[in-house]
């Protein structure tokens, strides 16, 4: 599996997670893009997991379809928000020759409420916030791994993220 890669893309609401992932998948031949977030909204209100539970359950997941991706020679792009399970997620793949980059995008707190705002989900900006700080400072490990989207076109940053080894 040596030629292999996964892509695990991080970072608060509106820094262009999602996009970005949407580009790469594009660029990169036979690959599989994973949205994170399709693993919070399958439950109904009536069986919906405590928030701890579900982030469990999410992460198992991924893990799987990762793992399943693999094995049919596809490269994998996750676009979730990482806070502290990439030590247990890449532990899993440690065995395998695969290599795995790893960003944690980030913008200007403007820039994140305005990309927000014109999305049209300002209910996500608090949590936007919280999770760009919690990424830039108490995360020390994320420090290599940061990216500014700031300005950046979403084209450019798929570029760098596929091409840079500083992400490796």
């Amino acid at each position: 599996m040596s030629d292999l890669q996964i892509y695990i893309i991080s970072g608060p609401c509106g820094a262009g997670k999602s996009t970005v992932a949407k580009k790469m998948a594009k660029l990169i031949p036979k690959s599989a893009l994973i949205h994170g977030d399709d693993f919070l909204h399958m439950y109904d209100e009536a069986s919906e997991p405590p928030w701890e539970e579900k982030l469990a359950i999410m992460w198992k997941h991924i893990l799987a379809i990762t793992n399943t991706f693999l094995q049919h020679r596809y490269h994998v792009i996750i676009d979730i928000v990482v806070e502290d399970e990439l030590e247990w997620f890449t532990r899993h793949f440690a065995h395998l020759d695969v290599k795995i980059k790893y960003v944690v995008l980030r913008a200007d707190e403007e820039v994140l409420i305005e990309r927000i705002n014109k999305r049209g989900d300002t209910y996500l900006i608090q949590r936007s916030l919280f999770l760009l700080h919690q990424l830039e400072n108490e995360t020390p490990d994320n420090q290599p791994y940061l990216y500014d989207t700031s300005g950046k076109a979403p084209d450019q940053i798929a570029h760098d993220i596929i091409h840079w080894k500083s992400f490796e």
